[in-house]
């Protein structure tokens, strides 16, 4: 290691040091400063990841694709945990052409070893929470400790009606459902006049809980109980990311939590020869149920489809603090995971 790694590495070290002293009590500013800790905090936090280096990349099955079969899902999979990254998300619908979830996310355990999995992100209200917690304790021991899971409310009403799950007060059971799962995964009783439910995760406590949270009062509620963020940007725009990011810390630093909470957000991306059209009209089809004039707009906004635009979006994401991003698939061609990769391993975050 070289004298400046060196003292980069030192660097690093105290600046993270401040920033997990800045949480919660923040002794050293005057009283009054008290309310502007996790500002502080921030932005230490920023220039401890940009001198660092700590951002991972991860990807997100193409499970949203139309007409998916077992020899292209398990494709993606072996792409994913021989590549770079760090974790193979899997998002969820209902009322879609897509694969299940929870099911797509089994497959991964069995047939990876090292990618981390997430569940990016369970719309949790729409089913039972007992459910949940055993499904997810039963992949954590699959893939042996692996499992994140994201979790949220979502935002249509479709999928809802689909399960005959009610849209109404749904933040509200995301709460509840949380303390819920939790006795599950801690073998305590979750249901009156139920013996425990198993089986025990691998990791104590259950899964690593991200919230997808994005407004400020759903923020404030998840700062209670999750771990951290799972975000996602339209356009992966840094300056929406970053406000993001802070957004959720400050929720924290409010909520009284120590440490520091995970910040993760992605984006769709496609490197294909096509991919331009590919990222409009994946997104236009996804985003229609809003309406086809917002579905358009939104669809305008895709920027990830050459790898120069991604080279550059990924490093001014990652001069944010982001701990992490996932790349969320929009073709099933498992080419695009391969180009994603050799772009990844080129970088320099």
């Amino acid at each position: 290691m070289g004298k400046a790694c060196r003292y980069r590495c030192c660097f690093a070290y105290f600046v993270r040091r401040a920033l997990v002293a800045t949480h919660p009590c923040c002794s050293f500013l005057a009283p009054g400063l008290l309310r502007y800790r996790w500002c502080f905090a921030y932005f230490v936090r920023r220039a401890y990841a940009i001198v660092s280096a700590i951002m991972k990349i991860g990807l997100a099955l193409p499970s949203m694709v139309a007409g998916l079969d077992r020899a292209t899902i398990l494709e993606w999979m072996r792409v994913a945990d021989d590549g770079p990254f760090s974790i193979l998300g899997v998002g969820e619908r209902i009322a879609y052409p897509n694969q299940e979830m929870m099911a797509l996310l089994a497959g991964a355990a069995a047939v990876t070893s090292r990618i981390e999995l997430m569940a990016s992100v369970s719309v949790t209200p729409m089913h039972p929470p007992v459910y949940v917690a055993k499904q997810a304790a039963t992949i954590d021991v699959l893939s042996g400790g692996r499992l994140t899971l994201g979790v949220g409310v979502g935002g249509r009403d479709e999928d809802y009606r689909a399960l005959g799950a009610p849209f109404e007060r749904r933040h509200q059971r995301l709460d509840d459902q949380i303390a819920v799962m939790r006795k599950v995964w801690a073998g305590e009783v979750a249901v009156e006049g139920v013996g425990p439910i198993g089986p025990p995760p691998v990791q104590p406590g259950g899964p690593r809980l991200l919230t997808g949270s994005m407004g400020p009062k759903s923020m404030a509620r998840a700062a209670q109980w999750a771990a951290g963020i799972a975000g996602f940007d339209m356009s992966c725009d840094a300056a929406a990311i970053r406000d993001a990011s802070a957004a959720f810390s400050a929720q924290w630093a409010n909520a009284g939590r120590t440490g520091l909470p995970w910040l993760q957000s992605s984006a769709w991306f496609s490197l294909r020869s096509d991919a331009s059209e590919r990222l409009s009209d994946y997104a236009f089809n996804y985003l229609r149920i809003f309406g086809d004039d917002v579905a358009r707009s939104l669809a305008g906004l895709q920027r990830l489809s050459t790898a120069s635009a991604m080279r550059d979006a990924l490093k001014a994401v990652a001069d944010t603090g982001l701990d992490e991003f996932i790349l969320v698939a929009t073709t099933a061609d498992a080419d695009d995971a391969r180009r994603a990769a050799d772009l990844v391993n080129s970088l320099s975050l």
